[in-house]
């Protein structure tokens, strides 16, 4: 599956950067644990993992963190796709603030891991303005400020005028919250694994593994040139991981992507805070360290992006313009534009947890707007399970909810 489609902006963040390489796998190996895929949730999970003391394997059919996190746009936030109030409505407002706070502490643990890397990730903190698209939709954005305040998540609401003498733009009301925060995702997913390395987890890139069954103890995977024999399995492998995620209700759509030309400053953009609409599917921008924004949406019920680059550039006129009805002084051009493959579950929430018919099996499918967020708790549910045979939220996530 070809994941994205034009040219990416992270990659040439990496560009004056050492890149480390690791090896193809050419031998049998055995090992507590294997990690299959190299993105931000094998990433992750490698990374908790290698602080225990197992055996890890880590291997990607790819160069690892070139996958979808290099066209991950690197918003990190606790509020996801599918409101609280709306999860509430559909899981009970117990479970729905519960799997809220459980988003709200990884992004907290996410600034802490990215801090303690020894390389910079670009990590911000930020705050987030959602803002109604219309007024259509200032009923349910009350709605959701009511219940976000209920239960002691910081937010603001503010109302038209405010939005317009603070930000620029005329918008019917939005809400205002801290937590949040933008990362360079790819610099990030690198880091991780080479620090995991580091900590003696062994790394294999361009090592395509199939799944031979369980045998003496061990579930059998092979490659081209090697054997692996795992006691446990963590499938990370994001959104290449739909055939076992449409039984479970996923699909896969894409969506579109721009990095512009640089700014010298931000002005009107107050705090250069996270910005997206309660529109689905909804339009979002974020600025980077060098100045740039990036922005992306227009998502379509389709998988693969389009390859003909009239037709990327018009989706990146449209992106472009969308910057621009909200800050029309920026004068700005998209320098990167491109399509992406992403994954979305009927219930909003991603796939974590052991396979309900395969003992040691385990997925870490981060489905979602929150990708990074999911990884993250996902990532420490699974090493929880691994090592102890339980942990807190397992239920919430599970595979067979």
């Amino acid at each position: 599956m070809d994941l994205y489609k034009g040219s990416l902006y992270w990659p040439t963040t990496l560009a004056n950067l050492e890149v480390p390489e690791y090896p193809i796998l050419n031998k049998e190996v055995i090992c507590d644990c294997l990690v299959i895929g190299g993105g931000m949730s094998g990433a992750l999970c490698s990374y908790l993992l290698a602080d225990e003391s197992l055996d890890i394997i880590l291997v990607d059919k790819r160069k690892v963190s070139t996958g979808s996190s290099s066209a991950n746009t690197g918003l990190l936030q606790y509020a996801n796709d599918k409101m609280l109030h709306e999860f509430a409505e559909s899981i009970g407002e117990e479970k729905a603030v519960r799997f809220y706070k459980l988003c709200y502490e990884a992004m907290k643990k996410l600034q802490a891991v990215a801090e303690s890397l020894d390389s910079d990730v670009q990590f911000q903190s930020r705050k987030s303005l959602y803002y109604a698209t219309d007024k259509n939709d200032v009923e349910k954005l009350q709605k959701e400020y009511n219940l976000l305040k209920k239960h002691g998540f910081d937010a603001e609401y503010l109302i038209e005028e405010e939005i317009e003498k603070i930000y620029g733009f005329k918008k019917p009301a939005a809400i205002l919250t801290t937590g949040d925060a933008e990362i360079n995702p790819q610099m990030f997913v690198r880091e991780l694994i080479k620090e995991a390395h580091q900590k003696n987890v062994q790394v294999f890139e361009h090592t395509k593994v199939t799944e031979e069954g369980f045998h003496n103890g061990y579930w059998k995977f092979t490659s081209d040139n090697g054997v692996i024999y795992a006691k446990k399995v963590i499938y990370s492998t994001g959104y290449e991981g739909i055939n076992f995620a449409k039984k479970e209700g996923g699909e896969l759509n894409r969506t579109y992507a721009i990095a512009t030309s640089p700014l010298p400053e931000f002005s009107m953009w107050k705090d250069q805070c996270l910005i997206w609409e309660t529109k689905r599917p909804y339009f979002y921008m974020r600025t980077t360290f060098d100045g740039r924004i990036v922005a992306g949406g227009l998502d379509e019920d389709q998988v693969e992006a389009p390859s003909d680059p009239e037709i990327l550039a018009r989706y990146g006129d449209n992106l472009l313009k969308r910057i621009k009805d909200h800050f029309p002084g920026y004068q700005v051009e998209a320098d990167y534009v491109y399509g992406a493959t992403f994954g979305e579950s009927d219930d909003g929430m991603p796939y974590i947890g052991e396979h309900p018919e395969k003992k040691n099996i385990f997925y870490c499918l981060g489905y979602g707007g929150n990708g990074t967020v999911y990884s993250m708790f996902g990532a420490e549910i699974l090493k929880d399970l691994i090592i102890y045979g339980n942990h807190p939220d397992w239920d919430l996530v599970r595979l067979d909810r």
